[in-house]
């Protein structure tokens, strides 16, 4: 089944980790096992993974984030070096572009087109000759140094921001933090809507998640949440959000963090193989209840985004046994069109209603 991840830091792990993402994951981990102290977790997530797993399609950041165990995830950074870093990272992306192992999908012809290779492929046929389609996200909005500079980033590719990350950002408030959007980021969100710049309201405070909601006229998901219902705490949707979401169209990636899974759960403390893909599926059902039907889930796993295998769903080795989602899916009693939507499909018509224009 071909799969789209709504929610991966590939060029942060590159540039930050120094991670060969070319290598399979095994490599990698075994490369890597000699440096507890300074990564963050056991790897997950390749590009070799991603192939195997036909995980075709994804969204990937710009993660403007200084990660340091020791120092708290909101010290001060500055904005020239956050917009410096998410210009290395997505030369990155576009150094991947030029090796034929990406491909950008910057609008609705091109998806359309990427979306059909992946889908003609046989059964069972490796898809070593594709490469991996990505839509280009920021995550957390310092690098934008003044609203006006939307426009600049939108020519550069850029086709979907989340505004806040972890504590407050130069223009709203996100998880950790309290309050709404600032004069700068109510003139942020219009300029996104003027460019067509769509919003991931992942990690928006409560106070900014509904300044959003009436301020941004365009389409908008929340590309890794899960459900504050099942698990308390303002990094969750609660369910009035759900539904805010749902009136919008929107499509609500699952996310694969552990502690967002399971209620209790505690980051080197918890037992990780208390927690399955099937807890998941949990949050994806509950949303789906409250929507009266399955049209917007999807999975925005997050593997990798700070965390390891360590922190992961115990079931899951690499991102490569994402597709076992599908048949817990099934067996909770969801019909082969729904599976298939929130494995990939939802996300992608998301896009192509959003691009039609």
């Amino acid at each position: 089944m071909f799969l789209f991840d709504a929610h991966l830091d590939m060029a942060w792990n590159a540039l930050e980790w120094n991670r060969d993402l070319m290598l399979p994951v095994a490599k990698i981990r075994e490369f890597e096992q000699h440096f507890d102290n300074i990564i963050p977790g056991e790897c997950t997530v390749s590009w070799d993974a991603l192939r195997r797993g036909r995980v075709g399609l994804m969204i990937v950041t710009l993660l403007p984030r200084f990660h340091r165990k020791h120092a708290p995830l909101t010290f001060p950074q500055q904005r020239e070096t956050a917009y410096a870093m998410s210009q290395g990272q997505l030369m990155y992306y576009r150094a991947m572009v030029a090796r034929g192992v990406l491909r950008e999908i910057p609008d609705k012809a091109a998806l359309d087109k990427h979306v059909a290779e992946w889908n003609a492929l046989p059964d069972g046929t490796p898809p070593e000759s594709l490469p991996l389609g990505y839509i280009l996200s920021m995550e957390g909005s310092p690098p934008i140094l003044y609203p006006e500079q939307i426009a600049d980033w939108y020519a550069a590719g850029l086709r979907l921001l989340g505004p806040a990350h972890y504590g407050p950002s130069p223009y709203c408030y996100g998880t950790g933090s309290t309050g709404g959007f600032n004069e700068d980021g109510k003139k942020l969100l219009r300029e996104m809507d003027k460019v067509g710049m769509l919003l991931d309201v992942t990690h928006l405070a409560d106070e900014s998640f509904w300044d959003a909601m009436e301020i941004y006229q365009g389409p908008c998901i929340a590309s890794h949440h899960n459900c504050r219902a099942l698990v308390p705490g303002d990094r969750q949707l609660e369910d009035r959000q759900i539904l805010e979401l749902i009136r919008r169209g929107s499509v609500i990636g699952a996310a694969f963090d552990n502690w967002m899974i399971q209620p209790g759960w505690k980051i080197g403390v918890t037992d990780p193989s208390t927690v399955k893909m099937d807890h998941i599926v949990n949050h994806i059902d509950h949303i789906c209840q409250l929507a009266g039907n399955a049209k917007h889930c999807g999975l925005g796993t997050d593997l990798d985004g700070g965390f390891g295998k360590e922190q992961s769903p115990s079931d899951l080795d690499t991102i490569a046994d994402l597709g076992r989602m599908g048949e817990l899916l099934s067996k909770r009693g969801y019909s082969a069109a729904d599976v298939e939507g929130i494995m990939s499909r939802n996300f992608v018509e998301f896009f192509q209603r959003a691009w039609a224009s």
